[in-house]
């Protein structure tokens, strides 16, 4: 199962190469399901893991030209305060059980596995409907005060759950900054990555027990993925690789569902 968990990691990294988004989804499965992280650290994990790989990846991105440092600052900003204070002051206060329906106890891992899937299930609608997506692209706007208070949300939601983001980040990049597709892939592969590692420092702070030579290794294996990733999108319209990963998402978040809920 290692091997297999190590080249879902190149996979994963693909996938933030491709198309700036998609880390976190892929990163907790492959560690609660093919490692056997228990979920609440595998959130940790994820974290520090999609926060190094954006971080390589944005840099290509930035050479490119393809990286608004103003709006990855505005976004970016109240997404960071969010993150690190959600996974600091909530997250290792939520008990576990979590809570109970009857006499079922919903275990905390669980909840957050499941909270995971429905974010998985609203990104592939997002990614599905390519077609929306695009005409937005016509329309440039600055509605800053959105893009704040959607970074805020988004910094919230994606600690809860150790999430980088970038399935919620690069629609709002795309509908309320008016950002061309490749500067939303670049300007989220940023904000995703200062999230994600400062987000990481507040788990630190909380004491996880964190395995330090596994989760560079996995690490490792993801950059490989970015790094061809990267290079690919000089070949791949992303735009078309979308709705496929939306399908591949909305199938992951529905197997996710059944396994925790019903099995």
């Amino acid at each position: 199962m290692a091997i297999l968990g190590y080249a879902a990691s190149v996979l994963m990294g693909l996938s933030l190469g491709l198309i700036g988004g998609g880390g976190s989804i892929l990163t907790v499965p492959i560690l609660v399901y093919l490692f056997g992280v228990d979920p609440v650290l595998a959130t940790a994990y994820s974290l520090f893991v999609v926060g190094l790989t954006s971080l390589v990846g944005s840099y290509s991105h930035f050479r490119a030209g393809n990286v608004q440092l103003k709006t990855a600052f505005i976004f970016g900003l109240p997404s960071i305060a969010a993150v690190y204070a959600v996974r600091k002051f909530a997250v290792p206060y939520i008990p576990d059980p979590a809570f109970y329906i009857g006499s079922f106890a919903v275990a905390k891992g669980t909840l957050l596995m499941v909270l995971f899937a429905v974010l998985m299930l609203m990104a592939s609608i997002s990614m599905i409907r390519q077609g929306r997506q695009k005409e937005s692209e016509k329309k440039s706007t600055d509605n800053y005060l959105l893009i704040f208070l959607e970074g805020l949300l988004v910094g919230g939601l994606t600690g809860l759950v150790g999430a980088g983001g970038g399935f919620l980040i690069i629609p709002a990049l795309v509908l309320l900054a008016g950002l061309p597709m490749k500067q939303a892939v670049g300007t989220s592969l940023l904000i995703i990555a200062l999230k994600s590692l400062i987000g990481f420092t507040g788990d630190l702070g909380a004491g996880q027990p964190i395995d330090y030579g596994f989760m560079l290794l996995f690490s490792a294996f993801a950059i490989a993925g970015i790094l061809l990733g990267s290079y690919l999108t000089k070949f791949i319209s992303n735009e078309k690789l979308k709705p496929a990963f939306g399908w591949f998402v909305l199938v992951m978040g529905v197997y996710i569902i059944i396994k925790e809920v019903l099995l």
